[in-house]
């Protein structure tokens, strides 16, 4: 029925209501955003060769959605897309001040040195910031599957399929053969 709307509200046209059903989606994720999501799975990936695993807690407010197939399957491809991506962070408030400082340090440095005016340094640098954030913030990212979309517009959509609020708590990677001391991206 939703689908029959949004095509009458898009005068049949299937890209119009593919985007107002988006909409719709956001919205009602927006109005779920403040419910609490304490039941949920924790889902796994291990990409092919078993060289990389991916753990992650995926929330919800009921255990009857994180049985559905809908939020499995949403499940699975966040842990996929993680294991594509290696992002460090799960979203932007994990992101140190330490790692944030040194990051526009970076970029001044870079701008300065290829004789942009200081004006417009400040600028540059909010641009290589947000690209930063893009890189290494799991819900910031493009995800896989979906280039047009972020891992954060997917969760929405699919908060607004199912009616409950959905968060994704946290996640680890693993690879084999990786000494590196990130640190693992937990959220509280």
């Amino acid at each position: 029925m939703d689908c029959k709307l949004a095509l009458t509200e898009a005068k049949g046209d299937l890209a119009g209501a593919e985007v107002v059903l988006r909409k719709r989606g956001l919205a009602s994720a927006q109005k779920r955003a403040g419910r609490a999501t304490l039941e949920g799975l924790v889902g796994s990936y291990i990409h092919a060769g078993g060289k990389i695993g991916v753990m992650i807690e995926l929330n919800c407010e009921s255990d009857f959605v994180a049985r559905t197939d809908v939020f499995q399957q949403l499940s699975h491809d966040i842990a996929m897309h993680i294991a594509a991506t290696d992002p460090r962070f799960l979203s932007k408030d994990e992101v140190t001040q330490e790692i944030l400082a040194k990051e526009k340090d970076i970029y001044r440095t870079q701008a300065l040195a290829s004789g942009k005016p200081e004006k417009v340094v400040e600028k540059i640098i909010e641009g290589k910031m947000e690209k930063f954030y893009e890189e290494v913030c799991l819900l910031d990212q493009h995800f896989i599957k979906d280039p047009s979309q972020t891992v954060s517009q997917v969760i929405a959509a699919a908060i607004g399929k199912l009616g409950e609020n959905i968060t994704l708590r946290r996640f680890v990677r693993f690879k084999v053969g990786d000494t590196s001391n990130q640190p693992s991206a937990v959220s509280q």
